[in-house]
């Protein structure tokens, strides 16, 4: 319960902000309060994959399998954030404007990789019931493994949304890589030697 309290705070702190900025003319989000609202929705996303990402490392390193009930529940608000990121887009910056919607997706590549992101959570969140853990069996894995290719899509087209200070992009992908590279070690130890 205290875990889905402290994920609720970024939204209802961001949402809050860019409608101060917006209606009251604070500067919480600065001079570009929507394109930082969906920096900051954006972000928070990423945060929340890599932790769901982090918990069988650490489950591995340390021993904390109570950790695994979580990786629901932060995959959930991953998706919740994102769903965010997309209305914030959606609704502020393009304002409903298909034509514009569509104008984006085809000129802006980093529109069309953030839009393909989501599309690829929507299955996991769909499946992410017991009973439909159950109902998949071995498949459930395997269709949860989009999760490694919408992280590689959400820290791309952070890179390309900032354009000039790649810095936090670049921070990203190299939590990835060190999540991945875990991953990689773990399985060529575990496989059995050659005769």
């Amino acid at each position: 319960m205290l875990l889905i309290v402290a994920l609720c705070i970024p939204p209802v702190l961001g949402i809050a902000g860019v409608a101060s900025d917006i209606l009251a003319h604070t500067r919480y989000f600065g001079s570009n309060p929507v394109k930082e609202v969906e920096h900051f929705l954006g972000r928070w996303t990423l945060r929340l994959i890599f932790a769901t990402l982090t918990i069988t490392p650490l489950r591995q390193i340390s021993g904390w399998n109570w950790l695994a009930k979580h990786r629901r529940t932060l995959g959930l608000f991953a998706f919740a954030y994102l769903t965010l990121h997309w209305i914030a887009y959606a609704f502020l910056d393009v304002q409903l404007d298909w034509g514009e919607l569509k104008k984006d997706l085809l000129k802006r590549p980093y529109i069309f990789l953030g839009m393909t992101a989501l599309l690829l959570m929507i299955p996991l969140v769909i499946t992410s019931t017991k009973a439909m853990i159950r109902r998949l069996g071995r498949n459930w894995t395997k269709l949860h493994r989009l999760i490694y290719i919408i992280a590689i899509l959400g820290v791309i087209h952070y890179s390309m949304a900032v354009k000039k200070d790649l810095t936090d992009p670049l921070t990203y992908g190299a939590v990835l890589l060190v999540l991945y590279g875990w991953r990689i070690y773990r399985a060529t130890r575990s496989r059995p030697a050659p005769a």
